[in-house]
Order: structure tokens, then sequence, then C-alpha cells
């Protein structure tokens, strides 16, 4: 798959993860210019797990985001459809409970977690409105969902640069680091195809979520969403 589009095919999707799972994150770290770091901390922030919550990590690949939450107390649950990205965080990280599951059919009781999170994953998830709306379904009444993910720069000559990025520099440089760059193709055009930050903020409250306010981070090359279970 090397064309995006917003209608996916989950087991094309899932396929092209497994492919670049034992050098996703660092060829995460080498695309985004050390940015991946700086949001990743901004997401935990953001989530704030406290000792004794349980969070749910979904798109947590390798188990590289979940961590930080593990490591403040809460019981923490990466989630992801990739296989291959799964067995690469179980090797890296043996003692996290990492547990396949489909964004749209969570395998996950009502109101089970205090938090539900979601970073650079939700762009990838085939139908995003019932992804919503599993999410607040698994979580606690006065929970809380937190979701970074690429957006749309708000100042216009960082936009331009930054879509000049995406589609010029980032195949080359995605050539040059990944095993198999023609993902960060279909990764870079789905970036351009993703709402824009109000637009998201529309569908998580059409999902059920209260309180939706959201933040960017890097000028709106990214934006965390933040909103509450009723």
């Amino acid at each position: 798959m090397t064309r995006a589009s917003l209608d996916k095919q989950p087991h094309e999707v899932a396929a092209m993860f497994d492919k670049v799972a034992a050098r996703y994150d660092l060829t995460n770290d080498v695309l985004s210019l050390g940015q991946t770091r700086l949001w990743r901390r901004a997401v935990a922030r953001a989530v704030d797990a406290r000792p004794g919550e349980r969070v749910l990590d979904l798109a947590a690949g390798t188990g590289t985001s979940s961590v930080p939450f593990a490591l403040s107390g809460a019981y923490t649950v990466p989630c992801d459809f990739s296989l291959g990205m799964l067995r690469e965080g179980k090797r890296r990280e043996p003692w996290m409970p990492f547990t396949a599951g489909d964004a749209t059919r969570l395998p996950f009781a009502d109101d089970v977690f205090d938090a539900v999170t979601i970073s650079f994953g939700l762009r990838n998830v085939h139908d995003t409105d019932a992804a919503l709306r599993e999410m607040l379904r698994v979580t606690k009444p006065g929970g809380r969902v937190v979701i970074c993910e690429f957006s749309h720069p708000v100042w216009a000559p960082l936009r331009t640069a930054y879509t000049e990025y995406l589609m010029q520099a980032l195949p080359p440089l995605a050539t040059a680091v990944s095993s198999n760059p023609d993902a960060y193709v279909y990764l870079a055009e789905s970036i351009r195809a993703w709402p824009d930050q109000p637009a998201l903020a529309r569908r998580l409250q059409d999902a059920g979520w209260t309180r939706v306010a959201w933040r960017n981070l890097t000028g709106g090359i990214v934006a965390l969403h933040r909103g509450f279970a009723a």
C-alpha cells in the first residue's frame, strides 16, 4: 500500500506496520527531527496517569508510549492490531500486558479504564467515529481521553514548509532509514487528508465526549485533544 486515503483497509494497515516494527521508533525519531520525544512527554503530562489507575494505550505499537504511564504506577495496557508491533514490544518490555485489539471493537468490558489514549494512531483506524465511541464505552464515568495526532499548522508559512517536507523531503529520508519506506509515503499522505483541530473536536463531541478541548504542539504540526466521559 503506497497511496493514502481515509478509506483504510485494516489488514493492509496492519501489514504495513508489521513490516516497520523493528525500526519504527528509530525511524520516527529521525523523520520528526527528534520531536517525537517532546510529543510523548506532552502526552504523558496530559494523561496524568496516577498510581492505581487503569490506562489503555491504543495503537501502542512497541509500547514506547505506554512505558511512562506504567512507571507512574498505573496499570497500563498497550493495545495494537499489528501483531508485528506487539511481538517487538513484548521482546523489549516482556513485563507489559500487550494486547491485540481493533480500536473499533475493543476486547474490554464497559467502564474499565480511568484514561484512554492514542498517539499517532487514530488517523490509521478505518472508522474513526466508531473508535471514538468505543473509547468512550470502555472509559469510566469521569474518565478521560487524550488523543495525540498530526494536525494542521496554524501559521501559514509553517504550513507551507511542513507540507513541502512531507511530500518532498520525507520520502527520501524514509528510504534511507526505514525498512519499508512506502509506509511513510502512505503516512505523509494520510496526514494531509486528516481533519483539522476543530473538526476532530466536533467528532469527539458527536461521539459523546464532554468538555472537549485541544492545544497545539510545534505550531499545530501535532495537536493534543482531550475529553471526558460523562
